[in-house]
């Protein structure tokens, strides 16, 4: 089994639940950061918003380090649910 194979996502239910929970979690860490840019891009206009509108950058930017890491979260999490898989059908056998 390898990483980032579109069949560790099918491969049962439990693969296809924890997808879904990590798709969900990519989706509002993106909403997240592009909240943060658009609030500190209109905060820009006014020098005495300068401040927190770099904030706003910072956390977007923080926000976009976050998406690669869940997904290469969510592949290692299937990848360890296949080869739990596997070694459960060598027990049986």
């Amino acid at each position: 089994m390898r990483l980032f194979s579109r069949e560790n996502q099918e491969l049962n239910a439990d693969t296809r639940r924890v997808y879904a929970l990590y798709e969900i979690a990519h989706t509002m860490v993106d909403f997240a950061a592009a909240i943060c840019f658009t609030i500190g891009s209109v905060l820009f206009f006014w020098k005495s918003t300068e401040t927190p509108a770099i904030w706003l950058f910072t956390f977007g930017s923080i926000f976009f380090l976050v998406k690669p890491s869940l997904r290469l979260s969510r592949e290692i999490h299937l990848w360890r649910i296949g080869q739990l898989d596997d070694l459960a059908s060598r027990l049986r056998s």
